[in-house]
């Protein structure tokens, strides 16, 4: 019996291929890292074809490290940046376009338009979805107004689309020849285009966007023991391997989480932040500015819900002082630099630099940096980027705790920031809550290999995977409500000073 399963962390700055045993233990890895094309300010693109050629390298390269065989896999789960968008020829396999990433703002005419046109109540409750950049509706629009024979070839039904997910499940099931065209519920949550209680593509909302049908994948479950087809035998794996889980990150770590109660809540630290709370098989409507958006559907349950604070710059706040400030050499000095100060001294960091997300909604919103005199220093300017990390957070706390009507009594953390230990310190003081670390930080591809592995039988159930969970350190607030509501106060200040920076059509 195969002793493992696969899983394929496909996310904004790089794809990282992920082992795991019976007992949710990692057993090796291998990871890439993939260009950031930046052509003009605001537009934030990836190249598809690197993205797959990475994907195939940590595939094969962590196989042979690791002495595995495709037949040692029970199944392979993939998990992806969600509303990043490809369009590609399904006859040829060449992209028209390179990706669209979530962080890009190239569409913000588009959105406004439809807010402005009167559209914006119907992809609410339909999409539970607010007109933004960040989805992939507008994405695909302006593709096929922009890009020249594109509309043409998807008429024909040439031209298709999907996120990342459905691009690598393409090329694994055989590309051109053969592969599947399809999604799960979560991914296709992200798009504006799918309604919310039908879980199918809603025609009303497609003819908003001028989208045919036809170039959208077949919307199925998160975990599926149908499967959504097999490896190929000359690919990457070099033998078949199923392939039965796809989960956009943030489902997939709630799901590495273990967050399947209602009012359970889990908040990922990567290139943005992703504060998620379990609605139950309920669709909550968000007055405060949070998305409604599907967590999980395993097989042929009912789907399970979630209210979502998306939040567009946290981590790559850090990897904008590493790369364009160059004031440390990675990440983990942000942590010791931003040590070197017992506090940010006045100085509020709002990094802005694709507007705000939840709870805001402020396409015309960019970053700043306030209080500075020359008394401040590097030092500083890190610590106040931690600290802009969790007041984003607290932005998105506060607003989730109004809508569900019950505050945070403890916040499950996962992702790369996690390691930075005065960070999640910082979270618990600006919160007033325990934030708890697991063993397992990395939950967004263990999340993928928890729901492929579910689909096979490789665990039975989800109390099973309960049993994994294990917690690796708990960080309790020490700051007073005084210094805590005055340090709010300062955030809330600074946010306003972001505001009306940019003219939005």
């Amino acid at each position: 019996m195969a002793e493992f399963i696969g899983a394929v962390d496909q996310g904004t700055t790089s794809t990282r291929f992920m082992v795991f045993d019976h007992a949710g233990n990692e057993v090796g890895r291998h990871q890439l890292e993939h260009e950031q094309i930046l052509p003009r300010a605001g537009w934030v693109e990836h190249n598809p074809v690197e993205i797959w050629e990475r994907t195939s390298s940590v595939l094969r390269t962590a196989m042979h490290r690791l002495g595995l065989r495709a037949g040692d896999l029970a199944a392979l789960g993939i998990t992806n940046q969600r509303e990043t968008t490809v369009v590609w020829n399904r006859r040829t396999g060449r992209p028209y376009h390179n990706a669209i990433v979530w962080q890009d703002t190239r569409t913000d005419r588009i959105a406004s338009r439809l807010e402005r046109d009167g559209h914006g109540e119907l992809i609410r409750r339909k999409a539970g979805l607010p007109p933004a950049t960040y989805f992939s509706g507008g994405k695909i629009q302006w593709l096929l107004d922009e890009v020249e024979g594109l509309r043409d070839d998807a008429e024909r039904g040439d031209a298709v689309f999907g996120t990342t997910d459905s691009w690598l499940l393409w090329h694994l099931t055989g590309g051109v020849d053969g592969g599947v065209h399809v999604t799960d519920v979560t991914n296709a949550s992200r798009t504006m285009l799918m309604d919310l209680e039908t879980l199918d593509w809603d025609d009303e909302l497609l003819a908003l966007f001028g989208i045919p049908r036809s170039m959208l994948p077949e919307i199925r479950p998160s975990s599926d023991p149908a499967g959504y087809g097999v490896t190929r035998p000359d690919g990457p794996l070099e033998g078949e391997v199923a392939l039965t889980a796809t989960l956009g990150d943030q489902q997939a770590a709630m799901v590495g989480q273990v967050c399947f109660a209602p009012g359970e809540a889990k908040n990922t630290y990567g290139t943005g932040n992703f504060l998620l709370l379990n609605t139950g098989t309920e669709l909550v409507r968000s007055p405060s500015g949070l998305l409604s958006t599907v967590a999980y559907r395993f097989a042929d349950q009912p789907p399970v819900y979630a209210l979502e604070g998306s939040i567009a710059v946290t981590g790559s706040a850090v990897q904008w002082l590493r790369d364009q400030l160059g004031i440390i050499s990675g990440a983990a000095e942000s942590e010791s630099l931003a040590r070197q100060v017992d506090d940010a001294a006045g100085v509020v960091f709002v990094p802005a630099f694709s507007g705000l997300f939840a709870p805001y909604w402020r396409s015309d919103a960019r970053g700043v940096i306030v209080g500075l005199s020359r008394f401040h220093t590097n030092a500083h300017l890190a610590r106040a980027t931690l600290e802009a990390i969790c007041y984003q957070s607290k932005d998105v706390a506060d607003a989730m705790a109004q809508d569900a009507g019950v505050g945070l009594e403890v916040l499950k953390v996962d992702g790369g920031v996690t390691a930075n230990d005065l960070c999640m310190q910082i979270q618990a003081d600006v919160l007033g809550v325990a934030v708890s670390r697991p063993a397992v930080t990395e939950t967004t591809a263990l999340g993928a290999a928890y729901a492929a592995g579910l689909a096979v039988g490789f665990w039975r159930d989800t109390d099973e995977l309960r049993s994994n969970w294990r917690e690796d350190r708990r960080f309790e607030p020490a700051w007073d409500d005084a210094r805590r509501a005055a340090g709010h106060a300062r955030w809330k200040k600074a946010v306003e000073r972001t505001l009306d920076w940019v003219e939005v059509d």
